[in-house]
């Protein structure tokens, strides 16, 4: 299923999304030369509709079109079969974010592939690695961790003041590159917003031009540090919708404006009036802890305690498919 190339297809340099099952056939690995030769490696379009990721390369490759990189760059582009429908990702297909080494899901081709691919970066010794996403629901650009350690710490304040930290789900790309170097996965705001493109594209420009990460104390007032405690998930038994009757969970049809706002106790976040309806709460160990953060009160699904959404999203399919969005708590630097 995976290509590997060390020679950069010119056709890539102009072509679209939807355009590269086309012009690539599959998956893809491409490696590139550069000044110094331990490799950035930026993985894109693991969600086949996250189109800013592998336009925001497209400008690192055009910019650099006629002259050697600054560092030698890797550059996977994923889910390409999604992105010719664009779509998260297809009917019968794994997450493209979940199958990465140390992912708890069955064997499969692309679980095997990922490890190819991770298998493949090791013999480089890279230098340090970045999973491009966008958000369905409004959010802030932010970048995420998967170890509070200095050099991740630093590589992430690049691209923002606001960090977070998460340790699940499982499988993701970042987490299994964290056991090869500093990693973050960026989350570059809604797709199709050239401010997007424009900041990742930035991002990868000043990592490439990094000669080494800082291994020193970052300071606090220079980082905002979350730490995701838990995945929200609307159980498979329960209908839902937006500002629609008859569901057993009416979602604002405006959910998306509460991500990164600190919330009070008591914020509604739907209506039901379904006596069982809940949310679950799947915790860093694999709990659903769902009735420590939300309770039903006045046909209200409510927050129970004070906490701060991110990702939450109106996309239904993406709701089913993945999850309606996480929960999150300020994190102290060590």
């Amino acid at each position: 299923m995976l290509t590997i190339i060390d020679t950069l297809p010119e056709a890539l340099l102009s072509a679209g999304v939807s355009e590269l099952q086309t012009l690539l056939g599959g998956p893809t690995l491409i490696h590139l030369p550069g000044r110094r030769p331990q490799p950035l490696l930026v993985t894109v379009l693991l969600h086949g509709n996250e189109d800013t990721g592998f336009y925001s390369i497209q400008r690192i490759l055009n910019k650099y079109r006629d002259t050697l990189l600054p560092r030698a760059l890797s550059v996977f582009i994923g889910n390409v079969g999604a992105a010719s429908q664009g779509l998260w990702r297809l009917e019968g297909q794994p997450d493209y974010n979940r199958v990465w080494p140390g992912t708890p899901e069955p064997d499969s081709p692309e679980r095997r592939m990922m490890q190819q691919v991770v298998d493949d970066i090791r013999e480089r010794q890279p230098f340090a690695a970045i999973d491009i996403h966008n958000n369905t629901g409004i959010n802030p650009h932010y970048a995420c961790i998967n170890r509070v350690a200095d050099p991740f710490l630093h590589l992430g304040a690049l691209f923002s003041r606001t960090l977070v930290y998460f340790t699940r789900p499982q499988g993701v790309a970042s987490l299994a590159m964290a056991e090869l170097c500093p990693a973050v996965t960026v989350e570059s705001g809604k797709p199709g917003h050239p401010h997007g493109v424009e900041h990742a594209a930035d991002f990868i420009d000043a990592v490439l031009h990094v000669s080494a990460i800082p291994d020193h104390k970052v300071a606090a007032h220079d980082i905002d540090l979350f730490h995701t405690v838990a995945i929200i998930k609307v159980p498979e038994t329960l209908s839902f919708g937006f500002a629609e009757s008859g569901r057993d969970i009416v979602f604002q049809d405006d959910l998306d404006h509460l991500n990164f706002l600190e919330l009070h106790p008591g914020t509604a976040l739907a209506y039901t009036r379904n006596p069982d309806a809940r949310l679950e709460a799947w915790d860093e160990q694999g709990r659903d802890v769902g009735a420590n953060y939300f309770h039903v009160e006045n046909e209200r699904l409510c927050t129970l305690r004070p906490l701060m959404p991110s990702m939450l999203t109106l996309d239904e399919r993406v709701i089913r498919q993945d999850c309606l969005g996480y929960l999150m708590e300020r994190y102290p630097l060590p």
